[in-house]
């Protein structure tokens, strides 16, 4: 079974096949995104917004978002959506 999660602004992604959902601020995450575009694998959702969470897919697929992880997390949750917190 399909289920989706909503990134904002209208777009959604399968939270089954999501990897992990993090901050754009460090270093070595800005060098992956960066990494992911010469690749052609970043998938930009934020419609111009500022880039507040990089969710990675199962696929290599990198997909920016305009939203906070906490809140796609708190989205995953509230959907039953089995998910690990470590």
């Amino acid at each position: 079974m399909i289920h989706l999660v909503n990134i904002g602004y209208g777009n959604m992604v399968s939270a089954n096949r999501i990897i992990s959902i993090i901050s754009p601020e460090s270093a070595p995450i800005k060098r992956l995104v960066q990494n992911g575009r010469d690749d052609g694998k970043v998938i930009d959702a934020t419609h111009g917004r500022k880039t507040r969470a990089v969710i990675i897919m199962d696929s290599g697929h990198i997909i920016l978002s305009a939203i906070i992880p906490e809140t796609i997390g708190q989205r995953l949750q509230k959907d039953n959506i089995d998910i690990k917190e470590t």
